[in-house]
């Protein structure tokens, strides 16, 4: 319901809500300034530890992982992998001597439980004697609660063993989190935004409006962050995609709000009254904007993956922070700063617009004239858009899923070096063993033996270790290295014909159990898993946004168009993701050399972050459209008049949102990598081929048709009115602005 201000226009809750911010904002501040050290409090408090386990639940590789975990505690723990290379040979009295010392210093580092004798451990040694594998078994099962400083002490010490005739390399997962590292993504995504807003408003105030709102909201949702996870399990790389969203939409909401208050001050308003119309337009767009990034986010759910819901809740805690910013804090800080939004401004930039008195921008020739275009030739720049959109996702038809591993690592490191060396070493196999948990119900292991020859001469195996017993005598494992590499196809067929034929063959009339898992086997079964899981996903995304755009924008064409655009931005940005996993020219670029395979989780939650983020622009540019149509019932003068509207802002939030999205790319964590990439391409055609070609000319093609919506369903539908009523907030030519009851 709206009401009467006492200062004449009819205003809703959001303009309610900026009033009190902006007549309170003393309050208000203190209050965020109080909600930043009760969350810092609470983080210091209770905070939990991040950890995420990809496999598939229920599959034969989880349950194989279970039971080594539960029967066999010595192999179910993290590892460290020392490798070894020295040119005189392992065996050479004077080498012995060094791995010995080196050993030694590692183990007495902090959760290092224990290191194998290489030396008396078959299968250790390389046929050439060159080389040398030694498992420093660490006191955690996940590599992620090995602390970052541990870890990083034990490659100081594999680099201070390094000499000229002895090379020294770590692997496993605890080693490459802990040279994942920090490249400050956020504060290079802030420098550029800030950088960008300070052209797009030429007002060192008006740009650092975004800035303040976007981190404040960063802050306090970080500091939350250590308390969610203390609930759920989410993985390290879920407080860099809150970040990513966090910055991005926070400087995106408050962007498009200060052009719509600068707008209301151009056309004669006091800055209360123009926070007040700020607040009861633009305001409700961003809140229907952020409410579809949740709902895209909350689509992760349905995935039923532990890791997935963790990283979402840690995201939809950024998001609804940060929304809660800019309908509070924002207005708090117009309150201050309201009536100097236009100071320090930059030389020789001087503002163009022309603003109406009611509080909209006169369309500009250029947009005009592309406007115009787009129209005459709708068909033309409709073809032209959709057969860009569809060529750029072809490259994902041939896309390879799996987990990229230390082979797809930057040659420096020495998780990539560890690889190589045993590669050359061992075979490439020997970096993705298949790992058979054997379940011996009575304790009978002459079954082994059989298991054990049948794999030996199973095709594309290349050895097999001899089997282990737990003390129990009631489980064995059993560690073969197949002839090929953890990534190639072959070793999935290997995989499925150990289950298929090779396994149950040998253990036929026998009460013993096999699993079969590892690396191999764990990709294979996440990737079904997730095959199987990802229709839910986008169904319940699709139709709850398009119930949501049903309602906002009281028009049946337009939900489903948005989200056919959406659908083809998230299919170009994963051809775009596909063509840069090549390894080619375009893999390079972004410091991926070699082919790398697709975690398939990336594609899940691409397309959720994607589906939202594109609805955000759908969103912003479809509410001044509906503005206009309302207002003056031509639908092409309501296409130009959005387009012109929105054009500068939502072209300065795509660079943005794309400058943020940048800045993960030269992140050594292959996930960032590709969900920046993703994004930003994602973001980049939208605010090209979409909002330029597809959606102008997909409009002028409907027509009237574009505002169609049965009676009876419109008469059931709330009103959300996300156009707000900038009629009520007008100010007259001459006298007190006019009452609506």
């Amino acid at each position: 319901m709206a009401d009467i201000d006492d200062r004449g226009p009819m205003v809703g809750p959001l303009g309610r809500l900026g009033r009190f911010a902006y007549r309170r904002r003393g309050r208000v501040l203190l209050l965020w300034l109080a909600g930043l050290a009760a969350a810092l409090a609470l983080s210091a408090a209770f905070a939990g530890e991040f950890t995420a386990d990809y496999s598939a639940p229920g599959s034969d590789s989880k349950k194989a992982q279970q039971v080594l975990e539960q029967r066999f505690p010595s192999q179910s723990n993290a590892v460290v992998t020392v490798v070894v290379r020295a040119d005189a040979g392992v065996r050479d009295a004077g080498v012995r001597r060094e791995v010995t010392e080196l050993l030694d210093e590692l183990t007495s580092v902090p959760h290092v439980a224990g290191v194998n004798d290489p030396y008396a451990t078959p299968g250790t040694v390389s046929a050439d004697g060159r080389t040398l594998l030694a498992n420093l078994r660490l006191d955690v099962v996940n590599a992620t609660d090995m602390p970052v400083e541990d870890s990083t002490r034990l490659i100081d010490v594999a680099e201070k063993g390094s000499t000229a005739g002895m090379r020294v390399a770590l692997g496993g997962q605890a080693i490459l989190l802990a040279e994942g590292g920090s490249i400050g993504s956020e504060a290079i995504g802030l420098a550029v935004a800030a950088l960008i807003l300070l052209l797009t408003f030429g007002s060192v105030v008006a740009a650092g409006l975004p800035l303040l709102v976007a981190v404040a909201g960063l802050v306090v949702s970080g500091a939350l962050t250590g308390v969610v996870i203390r609930f759920v399990d989410a993985p390290e790389w879920s407080t860099s995609l809150a970040a990513m969203l966090g910055i991005g939409i926070g400087i995106d909401y408050v962007l498009l709000m200060v052009t719509r208050f600068r707008e209301w001050r151009a056309a004669g308003l006091d800055p209360e009254a123009a926070t007040v119309a700020t607040l009861d337009t633009a305001g409700r767009s961003v809140v229907v904007a952020g409410v579809t990034v949740v709902v895209s986010l909350l689509g992760l759910f349905a995935m039923g993956l532990s890791y997935m819901r963790g990283a979402a809740l840690v995201a939809i805690v950024g998001v609804l922070i940060v929304l809660a910013a800019s309908v509070t804090l924002f207005p708090a800080l117009l309150g201050c700063l309201g009536r100097h939004v236009d100071r320090l401004r930059l030389p020789g930039r001087r503002r163009t617009a022309v603003v109406s008195a009611d509080g909209h921008v006169k369309p500009s020739r250029a947009w005009l004239r592309w406007s115009g275009l787009v129209q005459r030739h709708r068909y033309v720049a409709g073809a032209v858009g959709l057969a860009a959109m569809l060529a750029l996702a072809v490259p994902f038809l041939n896309v390879q899923f799996g987990f990229p591993d230390a082979g797809n690592n930057q040659a420096e490191t020495t998780t990539r070096q560890s690889y190589d060396l045993i590669s050359d070493g061992f075979g490439i196999g020997a970096n993705g063993p298949v790992r058979l948990a054997v379940q011996l119900p009575d304790g009978d292991d002459s079954v082994l033996t059989r298991l054990s020859a049948a794999v030996t001469d199973t095709p594309g195996v290349a050895s097999v270790s001899p089997p282990l017993l737990n003390q129990a005598g009631d489980t064995a494992v059993l560690t073969l290295t197949p002839a090929t590499g953890p990534q190639d196809r072959a070793t999935q067929d290997l995989v499925h014909r150990l289950r298929d034929t090779t396994v149950p063959a040998a253990v036929d009339g026998t009460d013993a159990r096999v699993l079969v898992g590892g690396t191999a086997a764990t990709s294979i079964d996440s990737t079904a898993d997730l095959a199987g899981r990802i229709p839910y996903l986008i169904t319940g995304v699709v139709l709850l946004s398009m119930l949501l755009l049903l309602v906002a924008f009281r028009s049946i064409a337009v939900a489903v168009k948005a989200a056919v655009m959406n659908l083809l931005s998230v299919a170009a940005s994963y051809g775009v993701v596909a063509l840069v996993l090549q390894g080619g020219w375009a893999g390079q670029l972004i410091g991926i050399d070699t082919p790398t395979p697709l975690p398939p989780f990336v594609t899940v939650l691409m397309f959720a972050v994607l589906f939202g983020l594109s609805m955000d622009y759908e969103v912003f540019l479809l509410s001044r459209v509906r503005e206009s149509w309302i207002r003056t019932g031509d639908n092409a003068r309501a296409v130009t008049e959005g387009l012109a509207g929105t054009g500068r802002v939502i072209t300065a939030a795509a660079a943005i949102m794309i400058a943020v999205f940048v800045a993960f790319v030269p992140s050594p964590d292959v996930v960032l990598k590709l969900i920046g990439v993703g994004m930003a391409t994602a973001i980049l055609l939208d605010a090209t081929v979409v909002r330029l070609l597809l959606v102008p000319a997909a409009m002028h093609m409907l027509g009237r048709f574009n505002w169609w919506i049965p009676r009876r369903l419109d008469r059931g539908l709330p009103q959300l009115h996300v156009e707000g009523h900038p009629e009520h907030h007008a100010k007259a030519p001459s006298g007190p602005a006019p009452v609506h009851v």
